[in-house]
């Protein structure tokens, strides 16, 4: 449901707002989420790779790297607390970057993310298609949670969730399934990667996601558009009609033949007509899907 991040605000405490966006983008740089490439557009210098070494992206938390040989930690609250690193929370409208080198609060960042255009339309879409309820996963914080769900009408929404934080809500999202009724996840991230394996359905948006999504995914939709979601649903429910008429006719045909030769009635044509015949008319048949707006 969510489109570009930009950057809305930069917040400098032991440095210059260029400088705090210079060190964020370079501890970004080999991050491909999105929220780093929002840092590093925002950055109007050129990163030099030389000037990093040893970088750890924490899933859930941020990335640890070291930038002209001091320690910097670019990430969230929790990444913050991990590193006992004492400062004050931003509390604006958006993802919050906070960044410190050497242990030290250097400032933060907020990014905020636009919420695509035909987002509410795919919602809709999926509820007429007959999906019965929509949750939004998200590690952003609950306001910003509950503003997009409320814009979009997802009917419930959990926020500031970890990788595991996520899988474990999956799980209690399955034991409230009906009978007959199928989960599905839709993903992009490395974090949701756990989650993408866990559903009964796991979707990844292919444009954008990145290689662990989209290998833990059962569907890989090729381009980041949400209506493509209720097609895949169309799509699937359409082959799944004409794959039961072709084993209904297949089967039928078969028997009827196997009835009236065992009777002396049919001949070699028609068993030939049972086999090959069928066969052809079943292909025909399945050509139909190809036809499918």
């Amino acid at each position: 449901t969510k489109g570009e991040f930009t950057v809305t605000g930069i917040y400098p405490r032991e440095m210059t707002e260029e400088q705090l966006i210079e060190t964020a983008a370079l501890a970004e740089s080999y991050s491909e989420h999105p929220i780093a490439a929002a840092v590093k557009a925002a950055c109007r210098k050129e990163l030099s790779m030389e000037r990093i070494s040893d970088t750890e992206e924490i899933p859930g938390h941020g990335i640890l790297a070291r930038i002209d040989g001091k320690r910097v930690a670019a990430g969230n609250m929790k990444l913050m607390a991990a590193e006992n690193i004492s400062c004050e929370e931003n509390c604006g409208m958006g993802t919050v970057i906070y960044i410190a080198v050497d242990g030290k609060y250097a400032g933060s960042i907020v990014i905020a993310d636009r919420i695509k255009p035909e987002a509410g339309e795919a919602i809709l879409s999926l509820k007429e298609s007959g999906v019965r309820k929509t949750v939004m996963l998200t590690g952003d914080k609950e306001n910003v949670g509950i503003s997009v769900a409320g814009e979009l009408g997802i009917d419930r929404v959990y926020a500031n969730l970890l990788p595991g934080d996520k899988v474990t809500q999956v799980e209690v999202l399955l034991d409230e399934l009906s009978e007959g009724e199928k989960l599905a996840f839709v993903g992009d991230g490395i974090n949701d990667a756990p989650v993408l394996s866990r559903a009964d359905i796991g979707i990844a948006m292919g444009s954008m996601g990145s290689d662990a999504a989209i290998e833990a995914a059962d569907v890989v939709l090729m381009d980041d558009n949400p209506m493509k979601i209720a097609s895949v649903i169309r799509i699937a429910r359409r082959t799944l009609k004409i794959v039961k008429q072709n084993i209904i006719f297949a089967l039928g045909v078969k028997g009827l033949i196997l009835i009236l030769g065992a009777a002396g009635i049919a001949n070699m044509w028609a068993a030939v007509f049972a086999d090959v015949g069928v066969a052809v008319i079943a292909i025909l048949n399945s050509m139909r899907v190809l036809q499918s707006k």
